[in-house]
């Protein structure tokens, strides 16, 4: 579930400026898509893991409040980190 250490800072040279921008919006946005994938894998094996589940919901709606201040702020970084991770259908 968790993300190794490898794929997150694959992520962050990705996404970041360099490879210790952890802080940037679009990072972290980045990361808890990862995370949030990882997690919908797991809840189709283990449909009752309700714990695991207010996580999930959890880590929506920090990735959602992200997703609010970056469109409030800067669309056209909004639309870009849409488009790359492939939120909107």
């Amino acid at each position: 579930m968790a993300l190794t250490k490898e794929k997150k800072a694959e992520l962050v040279k990705k996404f970041g400026k360099d490879a210790n921008d952890t802080g940037a919006i679009e990072v972290q946005i980045a990361i808890l898509t990862e995370e949030i994938n990882s997690l919908i894998a797991h809840f189709n094996e283990h449909t009752h893991d309700y714990h695991s589940k207010r996580g999930l919901l959890q880590k929506v709606g920090k990735r959602r409040s992200l997703l609010n201040y970056l469109i409030k702020n800067d669309v056209t970084r909004y639309r870009a980190i849409v488009k790359e991770l492939g939120l909107r259908k």
